[in-house]
Parts: C-alpha cells; structure tokens; sequence
C-alpha cells in the first residue's frame, strides 16, 4: 500500500514556494504546482488558499515588504527567507483577505513551527500585533514612494513612466488587478453564440469580447473542467489580446506555417482551427517538456502540427530547407504586458534582463528572416510593454533588412507605434501585447 501523505501546513507550504521565487528564481507557477501536489487527498481544498495566499503576497510584495520594515526591529538573515515570506504573507491575509484578524495571526505564527523555526513564533506575533496597533505607520510607508504604492520594482516603475508619461499610473494598477478568464471558442465546432448558450446553461456568466469574433470573458473564473466541452476540444482558455496573433497572421489554406516559440502551444493550435487547410504547422521550442504541453493540447483539441525541440535561432539544427509562407514569433521577452497573471515577474526581472532579452529577440528575426518566403508575412509578437523589445526592436530589424515592408493592422483596440501595434495592460479588459507584421518583398 502507498504510504499515507502527511498533513501539511498551508501557510508554511505558501511561505516556502514564495521562497523559491524570491531565492532560487524559480517560476510561481512551476513551484506552486509541485507545492500543491504534495497536498494529502483530505487537504485538496486548501490548494485554492495557498494559491491566492502566493500569488497575492507577490503581487503585493514590494508594498507588504515595505510595510514590514516598519515594524521589524532588524532585517532577517539571507537563510531565513521563509520567515520572510512568512511575515509578509500574514500581512496579506490582514490587508487583503477576509479571514479573521485573530485566525491571520495565530495560524500565521503556527506556521513557524510547521517551518522547523519555533523561535520565529515571537518575533512573527509582535510585529503582526504591532500592524494591527499601528496602522498609520504601515499608511505612511505606502503613501511616500510610488515604488512601494503600486508595489513594483523602482526601476521597472522608472522604466513605465519614461515611456507612458500620461498613464504609467494606469499601467502599474493594472498590473495589480486580478486578470479575468477569456476563452478562445473553437469555431470548427461551435459558434460563438452557441457557447455562450451552453454556459448559460452551465450556469455561468460570460460576455463576447469586441476584437476577436472567438473570444468570451467569463464572469467569474472557474476550473476548466466546468467549460462545457473542454475536454472535447470545443474552447480553450486564452487572453483575447493572444487570440489575435492567428487573426493578424492571416494563415490561409495550403500554405506552409512556422510558430518558432510555441510553448504551450495555444496559438499554434488556434491557427489550426482558423486554417483548417494547412499543408504544414511546425511549431517549435527548445524545453522538451514545453513540447510536450504543445502535443497534449493538439490531442485534446483534435489538431496535428510537426511540433520539434529546437532552438528557433539554430535553424541549421532543423530546418529542412523549403522556406515558409508564414513565421510567428512569439519572442522571449520580460513579459511585462502580463505581470497581473503572474506576478512573479515583479521579483524576477531586473533591468540587466532587458539587454539579454533585446539580444536573443534580434537573433531570432535575424536567423529566421532567411526562412520566410518573397511575398511572405514575419508576425512579430511579445507580451511585453517595452518600446526596447517592441517598436525599436523592429525598428533596427527594418534597418538590417531592406527587403521589408511594414504591414498596418487591421485593429481597433491598441495603440498605434512607429512600426507595430502596443496593447496595453488592461485595455479593453486585454493583457498588454505589441504586435508588427512585416512582409518580405
């Protein structure tokens, strides 16, 4: 018989996977789901706290952590992170969640035990009491530094308002906002107007999305084994400002098509379903698990493409020489269009970040231009909201390439650059997305 999990603490579960984002680096998505996943049965429940627990404190990490100076005699030591963690986590539930004052705080300073840190129980205790006391201390370290207001790093609030002067404040309290669910509606199978219907009568609430003919936002987010037809293939679950990269790439029967960084694959599979026709999808990433998220959703949406680990700047590595008639590239980049889905990128990124990033996003136009037929279209792509990775990254590429012409597009939502389309967080409800669509002459 298999050995029985043992009951777990959920605060100390949550303080340690904030740990592993603030130390190690680590993804909050790829730590919180190994954290989840050693949950006994009898705690499944307590999956949904830990998860709006982590991703709340590191939403509001630079403003909790502020707050906590205030309040903690000394800073703690390197190799007590957890507690850390611990401490700002408790500050969450307090200024965030509805759980009662006295169950932040008592279960918050248990947790330190669960942490194998007893003394910390004290030194937790009193500064939680003492916000609790003295609530002006914690208002006047937020009131003096917009770094700490809208609880970001300073220098990505420099970076936002030096580009976006008359509404960085917008942007930053975007980012802070909890995303909504979009669905993309697999339109070989239903309509629009059909699913809506069938959530209707699953008992969800959910509005049509104005940019995309298959978007719908629900109401309320829900699990998606609550989307009628999920399984089958009938929608998947994607931001409205993704769902315009296979609307604006124009795919049409017949034609040969490279999505260069896949992962996880759900453009790759709604291009499928607008171009049914293709002779060929190639879609491509370097992390062998990545394509492995790229096939299971071909399965579950009944699509096939040529998926491939490769790196897409090494075409030499894979390409097979017959050029393409349409190239996606979704760059790498600092994803700083979707900070309110994973606010992780908050503690992540730095400003050294941004050069490397512009650096591997020019190599990859560069090496996959050749690839790309005469009268072909590149879409350019990031969800990034950075003029370095967007409009003057294409800016240069022109520059490099004089057998370009620089396509307008077709769309009413964004704001138009020099080269290129910049969706902002937040606008229309949408993530914050450049789009550049360039011909080869």
């Amino acid at each position: 018989m298999p050995t029985a999990k043992k009951k777990l603490n959920p605060r100390a579960v949550a303080a340690q996977v904030i740990e592993q984002v603030l130390v190690k680096s680590r993804y909050l998505d790829t730590a919180l789901t190994e954290a989840q996943a050693r949950l006994p049965q009898e705690q499944a429940r307590d999956a949904a706290l830990i998860q709006e627990m982590v991703y709340g404190t590191l939403r509001w990490f630079h403003q909790l952590e502020a707050i906590a100076r205030q309040f903690l005699a000394r800073p703690l030591k390197p190799r007590d992170q957890d507690i850390q963690a611990l401490l700002l986590l408790g500050l969450y539930q307090l200024r965030h969640m509805r759980t009662a004052t006295h169950a932040a705080v008592t279960e918050t300073v248990e947790a330190a035990e669960a942490l194998k840190k007893p003394w910390a129980k004290n030194l937790l205790n009193a500064c939680l009491r003492a916000y609790l006391r003295e609530p002006e201390r914690a208002d006047a370290a937020v009131a003096g530094d917009a770094s700490v207001k809208y609880s970001h790093p300073v220098w990505l609030v420099q970076e936002i308002r030096q580009r976006y002067p008359e509404n960085w404040e917008a942007i930053l309290g975007a980012n802070n906002e909890r995303p909504p669910m979009a669905l993309r509606v697999n339109l070989q199978k239903n309509t629009r107007a059909q699913y809506l219907m069938r959530l209707n009568a699953a008992g969800l609430t959910a509005k049509p999305a104005a940019v995309a003919a298959s978007a719908i936002v629900l109401e309320t987010p829900v699990a998606v084994t609550d989307l009628p037809g999920f399984a089958q293939g009938e929608v998947s679950v994607q931001d409205v400002a993704a769902q315009l990269a296979a609307i604006l790439l124009e795919a049409k029967a017949g034609e040969r098509v490279l999505d260069a960084c896949a992962a996880p694959g759900g453009k790759t599979g709604h291009i499928l379903e607008r171009t049914p026709g293709l002779a060929e999808l190639v879609a491509l990433d370097q992390d062998p698990d990545r394509v492995t998220l790229i096939a299971q959703n071909l399965v579950r949406l009944g699509l096939t493409a040529h998926t491939q680990t490769a790196d897409a700047g090494a075409p030499e590595d894979w390409w097979d020489g017959r050029a393409f008639d349409r190239i996606l590239l979704d760059a790498p980049c600092s994803a700083t269009g979707v900070i309110r889905r994973h606010p992780d990128i908050k503690v992540r990124r730095n400003p050294d970040d941004l050069q490397k990033l512009a650096a591997t996003q020019a190599r990859l136009l560069d090496r996959l231009w050749p690839l790309l037929k005469h009268g072909g279209k590149l879409l350019y792509v990031t969800c990034s909201i950075l003029p370095t990775e967007n409009e003057n990254q294409m800016q240069a590429f022109v520059v490099r390439h004089p057998d370009t012409t620089v396509a307008t597009l077709p769309l009413t939502a964004g704001n138009p650059r020099t080269i290129g389309l910049q969706i902002l967080p937040g606008e229309q409800g949408m993530d914050g997305f450049y789009y550049a669509c360039i011909h080869k002459n």
